[in-house]
């Protein structure tokens, strides 16, 4: 497949065009940012982890009945996915109670929740990606009342999923952010599961110890953001130790031969 013109560039992640109207390319990015994009720096190797990851996880979600985006990964750092109208809406979903909840409600860090909580927040950088209500959404017409209950029953299942799937691994699902997209399926409008599902965009806590394996190691200068990303990939048995050291290296020889060029 053919690569074409560049659609789009997020923190994490380029979007390229195809020679097919309805397939791009998705591009992982070694970029880390967090606060809004107040903190940023570049971790090699990031990137092709998330790929590896969020790979394994929609294929497995796809198994169960989720639809999403992922067509298949092309290689290290990239994925062909669908081409989809982005809902501007972060869902965010709470199992355990941590990070900006605490701070904006005053709960104790680490509460259990009792049952899943899912929040929104709308997508726009420079608002700060503000928190919303249901009400806002559908009052400005950013989704509408069916997709946002369709949209409900699919984070349920995904967080079912995924809690069980990282719970035979060792690992706590703290909480996490999907986002959703329009799409076309024989004919009829639908709405599937977009973006990514990663380290990036999960709280993930060793079921002992806590610690933590995902962005938050970045976010709060925890250090070590690759060692724990891989043990989340080894875990879910995606790399292993040796392929995966290979695999970074790769990535840290091609970026010094760009440089050298």
């Amino acid at each position: 497949m053919k690569k074409g013109k560049k659609l789009y560039e997020g923190k994490a992640k380029i979007i390229y065009a195809t020679n097919d109207k309805n397939l791009v390319i998705q591009y992982f990015k070694d970029d880390a940012t967090a606060f809004n994009n107040q903190k940023k720096t570049t971790i090699e190797g990031k990137g092709v982890l998330n790929n590896r990851i969020s790979e394994h996880i929609l294929s497995n979600l796809s198994q169960i009945g989720i639809k999403n985006h992922l067509v298949k990964r092309l290689n290290m750092r990239e994925q062909i996915i669908k081409l989809v109208e982005i809902i501007p809406i972060e869902f965010i979903v709470r199992n355990v109670a941590t990070g900006s909840i605490t701070k904006r409600l005053g709960i104790e860090d680490g509460t259990v929740l009792k049952e899943p909580l899912i929040e929104y927040c709308l997508k726009d950088d420079k608002l700060g990606d503000p928190l919303i209500s249901e009400e806002h959404i559908l009052a400005f017409d950013w989704a509408s009342k069916t997709e946002i209950d369709e949209v409900k029953k699919m984070i349920l299942r995904i967080n079912d999923f995924m809690i069980g799937m990282f719970r035979g691994v060792g690992i706590k699902l703290i909480d996490f952010k999907l986002e959703f997209g329009r799409i076309k399926i024989d004919g009829k409008n639908e709405v599937i599961l977009a973006d990514e599902i990663s380290p990036d965009t999960c709280r993930l806590w060793d079921s002992i110890t806590e610690k933590k394996l995902d962005k938050d190691r970045f976010r709060k200068d925890l250090g070590d953001l690759i060692p724990a990303y891989t043990e989340v990939a080894k875990r879910l048995g995606i790399l292993h130790e040796q392929s995966n050291v290979s695999a970074v290296n790769v990535t840290k020889l091609s970026s010094v031969k760009r440089k050298k060029k």
